[in-house]
């Protein structure tokens, strides 16, 4: 593997360090709080990687949420992975020992870094991909520890903090809107997710939102398709 594959690769995952590091260990203060160590923080991060979810679960763990409940939940949560992961499925095609890894590391920021389908050129471009996962994983898993350190011997004021997650959905929309000339996908996905909002509520919007999201873009994407080969 050469250096300047991982350095490519590194440098392309950066935003997602700013946001990953704070956000990890915002989850590890808070895991601390609900009377779990870093140990658990660490291994929570390592073996469910679940972002949003892994906020959600620590509410989940200090309310003593039986199975069901708690399944039900991860499931409401996490069901927006079905329908960005399923566009993947060409991008991932072919990666062989790879593919597990790429599709358990595979979060909505690594997706908004992947999902162009740019690589380095001549260079494999599921190595190139697997590098950018694992760079995401390990920020994740890296401050999910240090907050489960910190929370044991610095005392801090946790108010604010579950909005972190969507202070980093906003800087991945904001890098994706900078870095390309066609916003109709974006502007198309604010607009559904306000339309689900108004119409379903904040308690059940999501879902509404991927399901015309995914339904809007699939009837554009010979549109999308044909406007990419142009640039």
């Amino acid at each position: 593997m050469k250096n300047s594959l991982v350095k490519t690769a590194f440098l392309r995952s950066l935003p997602v360090m700013a946001g990953y590091v704070v956000l990890g260990i915002g989850f590890g203060i808070l895991l601390g709080e609900a009377g779990f160590g870093p140990l658990w923080a660490l291994l929570f991060s390592l073996l469910v990687f679940a972002g949003s979810m892994q906020f959600v679960g620590v509410s989940l763990i200090s309310g003593g949420a039986s199975v069901l409940v708690t399944a039900m939940t991860t499931l409401m949560v996490n069901a927006r992975h079905i329908f960005y992961s399923v566009s993947m499925y060409d991008t991932y095609r072919g990666a062989g020992k790879k593919k597990p890894l790429l599709i358990f590391t595979l979060t909505d920021e690594t997706y908004s870094l992947l999902c162009d389908g740019k690589t380095p050129e001549g260079e494999d471009p599921h190595t190139y991909r697997l590098l950018v996962s694992l760079f995401n994983y390990g920020y994740w898993v890296l401050g999910s520890f240090v907050g489960g350190l910190l929370g044991q011997v610095i005392p801090f004021d946790t108010t604010g903090i579950d909005f972190s997650m969507t202070a980093l959905f906003v800087t991945v929309f904001v890098e994706q809107w900078t870095g390309t000339k066609e916003h109709r996908p974006a502007l198309l996905g604010v607009a559904a997710t306000v339309l689900c909002l108004v119409l379903f509520g904040q308690e059940i919007f999501l879902i509404p939102s991927m399901v015309v999201i995914t339904l809007a873009l699939t009837a554009l994407r010979p549109s999308l398709e044909g406007g990419a080969a142009r640039e």
